[in-house]
């Protein structure tokens, strides 16, 4: 994980009543507009998931927020592909680095699973663009 990032208050709030509901330990929190999203340590997401996501369900309610999990991974490809889900990738991330020292991560979605990947007015993107820049130093995501 890369160090250097704050979390607000509200953030730490939040990673811990979502600890509390679901048993998962909770490495990041980022808030955007009504979605909150958490990266759960590795192996963590069948806590997550439990009783058919009951759990997860019930925290969106009480927060009054739609909720994204992403489970983290010291691979930056699966860590791209773990967020994208539930976006099918029809070929494995391939991340490069560049003469001027930048990284790019490539990814490559099936094409009916495109607009889950880029979101609404690219917000899914931007977000998943910011948490690959935050824990793996990549500087920019490109889907095709």
């Amino acid at each position: 994980m890369s160090e250097g990032f704050k979390l607000t208050d509200k953030e730490m709030k939040y990673i811990s009543l979502f600890e509390a509901a679901t048993g998962a330990s909770v490495m990041d929190c980022v808030e955007r507009g009504d979605l909150i999203v958490f990266i759960v340590n590795p192996g963590d997401m069948p806590k997550v998931l439990a009783r058919k996501g009951l759990k997860i369900q019930r925290f969106s309610r009480l927060i009054k927020k739609r909720v994204k999990v992403i489970e983290y991974s010291d691979d930056p490809a699966k860590f791209l592909e773990n967020a994208l889900m539930p976006a099918r990738l029809t070929e494995p991330v391939r991340i490069t680095e560049r003469t001027d020292g930048r990284k790019i991560a490539v990814v490559t979605v099936d094409p009916k699973y495109k607009g889950i990947a880029i979101g609404r007015e690219g917000r899914t993107i931007e977000l998943i663009r910011y948490l690959a820049r935050r824990h793996h130093n990549i500087d920019h995501v490109i889907v095709q």
